[in-house]
């Protein structure tokens, strides 16, 4: 056996091209599906995570899709997207009869390209968020921020972030708002790490729902104004180009209208049991407000479906290429067979068995194949690692749906 090894060993580095282009074909052919199957159960891992611990979520009718990746993952961009919306008086439909707990979401406006959510006490709780700096929300024009969010913009409790303006073009529009942060969550590996969050009446402020007057006769703006006869009016270049809600002008904010009309882009539904959420999607069966009812886990499912049509279209193809591939690497050794045949008379006037002779050609095959297929685990592990860090962060900042 020794010898063998020994005659194999040698014969393949002296054919040393010869051996890597047929390792190099058996890796190229094998890694593209082992490849893709890993990336789409880390995908599906990192992605059902989440939609699992979301019973059901309640939105304006669409795509249903489309609904739970804004909810969830709160569809972190380049710009805003403005999302349909709902009334908030549908969180009476959902509360109605103690069949749940309803957690609004209002997520249309962003703060340095991070999603500004504005929501209640209730989504702290049911996602676990804890505050690990600072203090929770205590009044209008504060926020939390996640993790990650605290770490790129470099901000603690006390500093003050300012709102984007939805529209640089739009000057007739509403100043964005500058938010002081009251607390830093601690990190959860989730979407929550890379968003700021606000109260919803902070939200419906920023949307331009509400707003706070200033007190033009005071003596703090008297050189903010001038006086034409009996009227005072604000001098442009002391206008601020911002919105802040401070000690002084807080007691001035207020809304128009009611606010169970304010808009809200989702809602998250916690039942009590399952017979709660029965009778909660019942609800919501054929009604005429342009609401609609939706289980994150069946989107998600709906969406990994198309992933595995692709996958089994790549599978196909794959196999293809693998059987040609086969055969050529079939071809490729019974002409080195055939070339070697004056070798295999030599080793056999030598003393050789022809046994032996078939052996050691054998291990030559097994050695490039063993090599082949180390290479092929190698690389697989080291992607399906790198793609698990890259979904759960592209998931954690909301990802580019």
């Amino acid at each position: 056996m020794k010898g063998l090894l020994y005659l194999t060993l040698n014969y393949i580095l002296y054919h040393r091209w010869k051996t890597v282009v047929m390792v190099a074909c058996l890796f190229l052919t094998v890694i593209l599906p082992f490849t893709i199957s890993g990336l789409i159960r880390s995908f599906e891992k990192s992605i059902y995570t989440r939609s699992e611990l979301t019973p059901i979520v309640i939105g304006a009718e669409g795509s249903a899709l489309d609904l739970t990746l804004q909810s969830l993952y709160f569809n972190r961009g380049s710009a805003v997207q403005r999302s349909a919306t709902i009334s908030m008086a549908e969180q009476q439909q959902v509360t109605r009869d103690n069949l749940a707990v309803a957690i609004p979401i209002h997520s249309l406006y962003q703060a340095k390209q991070f999603p500004i959510v504005g929501t209640t006490g209730d989504y702290f709780r049911f996602r676990d968020l804890k505050i690990s700096l600072g203090s929770p929300l205590t009044i209008l024009g504060e926020c939390l921020i996640g993790a990650d969010c605290a770490r790129d913009l470099g901000l603690a409790p006390g500093d003050q972030l300012l709102s984007d303006r939805p529209n640089m073009l739009d000057l007739a529009g509403d100043y964005p708002l500058k938010m002081t942060v009251a607390g830093v969550f601690e990190k959860s590996g989730s979407p929550d790490d890379s968003a700021v969050f606000v109260d919803l009446k902070t939200a419906w402020i920023i949307q331009g729902l509400g707003h706070g007057h200033q007190d033009l006769e005071s003596p703090e703006q008297e050189e903010n104004v001038v006086r034409d006869g009996g009227q005072i009016k604000a001098l442009p270049s002391k206008v601020v180009p911002y919105t802040e809600i401070n000690e002084s002008n807080i007691d001035s904010f207020h809304f128009h209208g009611d606010t169970s009309t304010f808009p809200v882009t989702a809602i998250i539904g916690v039942p009590k049991d399952v017979k709660s959420e029965t009778l909660l999607e019942a609800r919501y069966q054929n009604n005429d407000r342009g609401v609609q009812f939706v289980r994150p886990v069946e989107s998600i499912k709906e969406l990994m479906s198309v992933l595995l049509r692709v996958r089994q279209f790549f599978m196909v193809n794959t196999i293809l290429i693998g059987v040609s591939t086969l055969l050529l690497t079939i071809l490729v050794l019974l002409l080195s067979l055939k070339l070697r045949q004056g070798e295999r008379e030599t080793m056999f006037k030598l003393g050789c068995r022809s046994g032996t002779i078939m052996a050691l050609q054998t291990f030559e095959i097994l050695f490039v194949a063993i090599v082949a297929a180390i290479l092929v685990l190698a690389v697989s592990w080291l992607c399906a690692s790198m793609a698990s860090r890259y979904f759960d962060s592209w998931i954690t900042q909301g990802g580019s749906w």
